[in-house]
């Protein structure tokens, strides 16, 4: 009867023990499925904020880098023919059509753009062509023109970079005009703690310096390349006090392709195909002084 009564309270411990086991395993489940529930939330959160997010920046637009920009100033215009040659040719036309030329050449690039600050026969005053420049973020400044003199014998081309009494002539007119011109060479004046006219001067003086040193070095790169198609009349990089070449924080040559007095140079620069050789000249020269500018600053 003990014996008995000992295996009945081994089986009612058993059937407790097991109905526990149970309970706890029911237990377990219901937070394991509670905690999956739960991951499985926060991974269905996770995706769609990943998802959200990645649709914002696919639809974003990706910031380019600004291209490098060369404006390009044919000289004279509308009432101004500039040189005039025989037969009628005149100098503003043979320019534009170069300059446009050389436009197309640079704009086949992507990373390259070309500005114009004509693109007709009409006039810009002088101090425009400097203003379009600056508003048109320019790198690089070219101003196409051709030549004349009396001695008709006189032909081929020549680059001028501007001269120290331009340079000085021109600093003196930013400091006394500091108003109108705010930033240089990236440099804010309007917004430095110390404003004064010696600080500003020397930004200036700085600035130009440098900038003169690139006119020089892109003016010798197109000067070796228009030997390839012309005779020059300067061997070397010219100075003068032009006023298209002023900007003191852009380098800026001035190029003669020619005079227009002399009879057969004259013929030439009229000829389609002439200009097309001069305008791929200059490409070459502005291609070869870029070259020469990225690897001096990757030595440095």
């Amino acid at each position: 009867m003990q014996a008995k009564t000992c295996i009945q309270k081994l089986i009612i411990l058993m059937i407790l023990m097991l109905t526990v086991g149970f309970h706890l395993l029911s237990v377990n489940a219901a937070l394991s499925r509670s905690t999956l529930s739960r991951d499985i939330k926060k991974i269905d959160d996770l995706f769609a904020k990943t998802t959200l997010n990645r649709k914002k920046i696919l639809a974003k637009p990706i910031q380019k880098a600004r291209p490098f920009t060369i404006v390009i100033d044919a000289g004279h215009g509308g009432f101004d023919p500039g040189a005039r040659g025989k037969f009628g040719r005149d100098e503003k036309h043979v320019v534009l059509s170069i300059a446009k030329k050389l436009a197309q050449a640079i704009n086949r690039h992507s990373n390259m753009r070309a500005v114009l600050t004509r693109d007709g026969d009409y006039f810009v005053p002088l101090r425009k062509r400097l203003n379009l420049a600056r508003k048109g973020n320019a790198d690089l400044f070219i101003a196409i023109h051709a030549d004349a003199y009396f001695n008709t014998s006189a032909e081929g081309a020549s680059v001028y970079a501007l001269s120290p009494h331009g340079a000085s002539n021109e600093a003196a007119r930013w400091l006394s005009k500091r108003d109108n011109y705010s930033e240089l060479g990236n440099v804010e004046l309007n917004k430095l703690q110390d404003r004064s006219l010696e600080l500003r001067a020397l930004l200036i003086d700085l600035a130009q310096t440098e900038t003169i040193k690139d006119s020089l070095r892109l003016g010798q790169a197109i000067l070796k390349a228009l030997n390839k198609v012309s005779s020059l009349h300067i061997k070397q990089v010219g100075v003068a006090p032009f006023v298209v070449l002023k900007s003191p924080d852009i380098p800026s040559i001035l190029v003669e392709t020619g005079f227009m007095t002399h009879p057969r140079e004259a013929a030439r620069l009229a000829n389609p195909l002439y200009q097309q050789k001069m305008a791929l000249a200059l490409w070459l020269g502005i291609q070869q002084y870029l070259k020469h500018s990225k690897s001096s600053a990757t030595n440095k």
